[in-house]
């Protein structure tokens, strides 16, 4: 069992119905599921692209990635309908915990220049997404053998009721937010 799940049952579940004034423990917000996505748009032009970006969120993930394929046709781009342009990947259970704890102690650390997560990345239901612009620091991508830098989009969908429930939660699972001036 992953150290982040018997974390957040022994430690943070008893801190938020304390903090929240909850006794019911089903009631506490927890993460359902993490999507991370990957746009690859110049796929249209190489179409090796996607096979390497598969490939390589195949290997962070450890899940293989569903195809998204372009709805609309849009000629400004040279983007025909059916073309495929993206890929997502829907981790739930061990694999997200497992995910998750390699995001938070090992992903983020190595991003150059980080001064924390941006706290405005909440959508108002309580989920959070967050951007990664390289694929290369997760310890599982060979930096030598990428041919391009790849970003992706990292959405933790959560039963918090709120924002607020689930920034405590996500800032308790140990990520780390950036200091607002409005948040004060």
């Amino acid at each position: 069992m992953a150290r982040m799940i018997e974390r957040y049952n022994s430690e943070i579940v008893p801190s938020l119905m304390k903090e929240f004034g909850r006794t019911n423990r089903l009631s506490i917000p927890k993460i359902e599921k993490v999507v991370v996505s990957m746009g690859v748009g110049k796929a249209l032009q190489e179409k090796k692209r996607i096979e390497h970006a598969q490939k390589e969120l195949t290997q962070i993930t450890g899940q293989k990635p569903f195809l998204c394929r372009a709805k609309k046709s849009v000629s400004n781009f040279k983007l025909r309908e059916g073309y495929e342009i993206g890929m997502k990947v829907t981790l739930r259970g061990k694999r997200m915990y497992d995910f998750l704890e390699r995001l938070i102690a090992i992903a983020i650390p190595r991003i150059r220049d980080f001064r924390g997560l941006n706290p405005r990345g909440f959508d108002g239901r309580g989920n959070f997404n967050m951007g990664l612009t390289e694929q290369t620091v997760f310890p599982e991508v060979d930096a030598d053998r990428v041919e391009f830098q790849q970003g992706m989009n990292i959405t933790m969908v959560t039963t918090a009721r709120n924002d607020a429930e689930a920034r405590k939660l996500l800032t308790l699972l140990g990520l780390p937010f950036r200091k607002d001036e409005k948040d004060n």
